[in-house]
């Protein structure tokens, strides 16, 4: 009865571990980063005591399933790319309608709405889940590159997909940003990444 219990407490473990990994920046926009930290502590602390648990129990007992998910589980986390996948779905899932407010932009019918800075605009309700971090876009000040956040951090630290009606790469200094990453994912369509 023990050896099961430890087996369902390693499975829910790794579970919560692997959800983390693939919805983390969802749960960024929702609860902001430093309301994160005690959720990563949560999940990872209650990882790491099942996993000592069933190194124990692996010397002990010698019943290497619990022990197996738990090594499968950090081998996945250390190397599977969660946030690509996520953001490679995001991009495709969403392209047709970021296009949408794109051809908005060209044609004036959406223009800079936000008073304390022009270049920003607060997209309507129905698009406003294609920039995270409150629904906004930004104009590059030149008027030829729109950014739709994929994360709004603190100051200039933020990652998007940027619009470039030229497809010509955006700078590294695009919207006040200093980007490390720079990556084209389709004609006009360029993820970027400041930190």
């Amino acid at each position: 009865m023990k050896h099961n219990r430890l087996f369902f407490l390693s499975l829910a473990s790794s579970i919560l571990v692997i959800l983390i990994a693939f919805f983390q920046w969802n749960l960024i926009e929702i609860i902001t980063e430093f309301l994160m930290l005690p959720i990563w502590l949560v999940v990872f602390g209650f990882f790491i005591v099942i996993t000592v648990k069933t190194i124990l129990n692996l010397f002990k007992n010698k019943d290497w399933k619990p022990f197996t998910i738990q090594l499968l589980t950090t081998i996945l986390w250390l190397f599977f790319p969660f946030t690509q996948v996520m953001l490679n779905l995001d991009f495709k899932m969403n392209k047709s309608e970021r296009e949408e407010v794109v051809e908005m932009v060209e044609q004036g019918t959406l223009k800079p709405n936000v008073s304390y800075d022009s270049l920003l605009i607060h997209l309507p309700k129905k698009y406003d889940q294609l920039s995270k971090g409150g629904g906004e876009i930004v104009i590059e000040k030149n008027g030829n590159l729109i950014l739709f956040f994929t994360y709004r951090g603190i100051l200039d630290n933020f990652s998007g997909f940027v619009y470039s009606p030229n497809d010509k790469k955006p700078s590294q200094s695009d919207f006040d940003g200093d980007f490390k990453q720079i990556e084209k994912l389709d004609e006009n369509w360029y993820f970027v990444g400041s930190y």
